[in-house]
């Protein structure tokens, strides 16, 4: 009886690892969306051989336009930011490699810029105003050479040779896919053209239905001509991505670039807003597409954006993290001001970030920020006060919305929603340590005399509402560093920790 039973232990034991194995080689060939978890809108991406780069809208957060790069389209690395000059709020940019030089075209402040690039890691020219309003540029290019910009209302100019300047007015080409009445959508809202050319046809790839509203609102759009100006005929496959209902996982999926791999397989990178994270932005989500007998591109029938899927080939790249030690002489790429770079005020040394303090609140003290991703996470820093400086590691929205913990010279306070006040009492001399831990939208806050005993203060803060849905702005909410008043705020050993 006694070997009988180790018999059946043994084959159980076997079984339970054979199944243990096969889920962890289908994991290992699998992902699951989002691809850039947190507040990653508008992608564009270029694919230059077998690596790919990816840029997104950077809003009021410079240094801007930052590009990652990847050879898997699942692990990515910050490159370079390709704007620094602060010409205001970036919208939906277009990333091009035209005759071996690349050029970002993109919306700020009622106009249109391109910078541009003869390496993809810079340097980056300032940016150059093309004097055209309209927002979401996209570029393409016939066979002869002439180059051409599309915008949101279905429009397009001429550009010139070098791709500099635009050389005819606007021309209306494109009313798109009329939406069905009964949806319920945010609005008709046209907008993130994306165009290339596959065999004899010119695809026209748009966003349509409202970028955030009802879950059921954006959607992906597609339309395809034998000439880059039309006439354009929709594809009866419209609309090929579309949320259709708010049981769903991902809301509001739209803003698309369709694109072909290093290895042949057609793709599609959009964004969308995960169910009960609004806050966290829209995130930049990838399927695969197919081709139908007659052209056009479609999305598989066993695909679906929640469920996982098959990864692409690739070789991979070393993980990235968000935590920084501060290490050399230049802040890591990843890292913004809201509001532009005032680069006089902050300074990079002895693994310490320095910066000089700014208005008399978190709103108008211009923080660095980071994005974060996922629905828990821990960040923490150690803080060191120099003057009438308060510092302050916060939870970011904009210059009106915000929470977190922050330090004076002895004190620590608490921010709920703008309001701040001192929460505990002569805790330190002027070097502290503060921590955000947040766990599906309530936060819980915490500081430490030594970076090892941690002490909770009473004030905790809900999240969930920091969303464009409540609060506009298109934005996510970011983990944000805090110098405020007259002096200067040190910090070292910023920690993130996925929970």
């Amino acid at each position: 009886m006694k070997k009988i039973y180790l018999a059946v232990l043994l084959l159980f034991t076997y079984y339970d690892y054979s199944q243990s194995q096969s889920e962890k080689n289908l994991k290992q060939n699998q992902y699951s969306n989002p691809i850039f978890a947190g507040d990653y809108p508008d992608p564009s991406l270029l694919r230059d051989g077998k690596d790919y780069y990816i840029v997104h809208s950077s809003f009021d957060y410079y240094p801007g336009l930052l590009i990652w790069h990847s050879t898997d389209l699942m692990n990515w690395e910050p490159v370079t930011n390709a704007l620094h000059k602060y010409v205001g709020a970036v919208w939906a940019p277009d990333l091009i490699k035209y005759n071996n030089k690349y050029y970002i075209y993109f919306p700020a402040n009622n106009t249109n810029f391109v910078v541009t690039a003869d390496s993809i890691n810079g340097p980056w020219s300032e940016p150059i105003d093309l004097k055209i309003g309209n927002i979401d540029p996209g570029h393409i290019a016939d066979d002869k050479g002439n180059r051409f910009l599309y915008f949101s209302n279905g429009g397009y100019v001429m550009l010139s040779k070098d791709g500099l300047s635009v050389t005819s007015e606007l021309k209306h080409i494109y009313d798109g896919w009329k939406i069905p009445r009964e949806w319920s959508i945010e609005c008709f809202c046209m907008e993130g053209p994306k165009l290339f050319k596959r065999g004899e046809y010119y695809y026209l790839t748009v966003a349509e239905g409202g970028t955030a509203g009802p879950a059921t609102s954006h959607m992906v759009i597609s339309a395809r001509s034998k000439s880059p100006l039309g006439p354009w005929e929709n594809s009866p496959h419209n609309p090929i991505v579309r949320t259709n209902s708010n049981s769903e996982t991902w809301w509001s999926k739209g803003h698309s670039t369709i694109f072909e791999d290093a290895n042949g397989k057609w793709w599609m990178i959009f964004h969308g807003y995960e169910k009960d994270y609004y806050n966290l932005g829209r995130q930049t989500l990838l399927q695969p597409v197919e081709w139908t007998k007659d052209g056009w591109y479609k999305i598989p029938d066993n695909i679906q954006t929640d469920k996982p899927i098959a990864k692409p080939q690739g070789k991979t790249l070393p993980e990235f993290s968000l935590s920084d030690n501060f290490g050399g002489l230049a802040l890591k790429p990843q890292w913004k001001f809201y509001n532009g770079v005032e680069s006089s005020r902050f300074k990079v040394a002895n693994n310490t970030l320095t910066i000089e303090g700014k208005g008399d609140s978190v709103g108008n003290s211009s923080p660095l920020v980071i994005v974060p991703g996922g629905h828990s996470y821990m960040a923490e820093v150690e803080m060191e006060i120099e003057g009438d400086a308060t510092g302050g590691l916060t939870l970011f929205y904009d210059n009106r919305y915000y929470s977190g913990i922050l330090a004076d010279q002895h004190n620590i306070l608490a921010n709920l929603r703008g309001w701040q006040f001192p929460t505990e009492k002569n805790t330190h001399n002027r070097k502290v340590f503060l921590r955000l831990k947040n766990i599906k939208n309530t936060v819980d806050m915490f500081y430490s005399l030594d970076g090892k005993d941690w002490k909770k203060i009473e004030n905790s803060v809900e999240v969930s509402g920091y969303n464009h849905n409540v609060l506009s702005g298109f934005l996510g909410l970011r983990i944000g560093l805090c110098s405020i008043g007259k002096g200067n705020v040190k910090f070292r050993n910023f920690v993130y920790k996925a929970l």
